[in-house]
């Protein structure tokens, strides 16, 4: 699989992964699984990918996807994570939750 520069680089979150995809082809580079959870949330800041998922951190190597620490925020449930200047707004995010927990309930 052939590496490019971070700034070609698309980062989603989705289904427990994070998944790198060339922004130029759509072929994808990497796939890393988080841990189980409906809602990844990702964010880029400068050399640093950090992901959310289940109420927790990761910090992963943009080029390779390799998981390089992890934060378990302990006591603070398993809410979706939010990062400064995200896409996604507390309120969307609160809606979100509310939509995985409806979603949740139905299929017990």
């Amino acid at each position: 699989m052939a590496r490019s520069r971070i700034s070609d680089v698309i980062y989603v979150g989705v289904g427990s992964h994070v998944v790198a995809i060339q922004a130029s082809s759509g072929e994808e580079l990497w796939r890393t699984k988080l841990k189980n959870s409906s809602f990844v949330t990702v964010s880029l800041e400068g050399d640093a990918l950090y992901a959310g998922a289940g109420g927790e951190v990761f910090c992963l190597e943009p080029t390779s996807g390799q998981i390089l620490w992890h934060n378990k925020l302990k006591g603070l449930g398993l809410g979706i994570v939010a990062f400064t200047g995200s896409s996604v707004s507390a309120t969307q995010a609160a809606a979100m939750a509310a939509q995985a927990a409806a979603t949740t309930a139905a299929t017990i």
